[in-house]
């Protein structure tokens, strides 16, 4: 079983640091007040900008915390279940930080795979997507591949029956056992 793992928003908690960023130069926003994937909007940021401030998130690598505790045993266990790969969307300068983060946390994979936008990840070949993004995870289907959503304020109102969804990686190792 090849296994397509996510990292912004399914590993690291990149938000959180955003969220720190943000609430010094403009006002106080919540994780919780995050209810869609284009948040930004919402906020009236604009959305180069808001990738922009991501991006010097990641040159600050070592802050960004994990989504959850004893992420380095989940994906030594999802190894066991097959091919793990870390496949991600983003700006290529920051690939560098988040190898040295997924380091920093000893996260077990294979392949490190980096695509420009996210829905692309749909087009590569893994029988498993595990992954924060509504859109990604629409796409998935699309495409017929298993999709693991991990819940995040922002993909709440996603309900599809062919979509699971999961809150720590342990119930994705759960899921993929049978």
């Amino acid at each position: 079983m090849k296994i397509a793992l996510d990292v912004d928003g399914v590993l690291a908690d990149v938000i959180e640091s955003w969220l720190i960023y943000n609430n010094k130069i403009r006002s106080n926003i919540s994780k919780d007040d995050i209810t869609n994937w284009d948040f930004w909007k919402k906020f009236k940021i604009n959305r180069f900008d808001f990738y922009k401030e991501l991006t010097f998130c990641w040159k600050d690598w070592n802050s960004i915390p994990p989504t959850e505790n004893d992420l380095s045993i989940a994906t030594q266990n999802l190894s066991n279940l097959g091919q793990v790969d870390i496949v991600t969307a983003r700006e290529l300068s920051t690939d560098s930080f988040v190898k040295s983060w997924l380091k920093l946390h000893d996260i077990s994979y294979q392949n490190y795979v980096s695509v420009i936008d996210g829905t692309m990840k749909a087009n590569l070949d893994y029988d498993v997507f595990i992954d924060d993004s509504p859109l990604n995870a629409m796409k998935f289907l699309q495409h017929k591949k298993k999709v693991l959503l991990y819940s995040q304020p922002w993909n709440q109102h996603i309900s599809d029956p062919n979509i699971q969804r999961i809150s720590t990686m342990s119930e994705a190792i759960e899921k993929l056992k049978f």
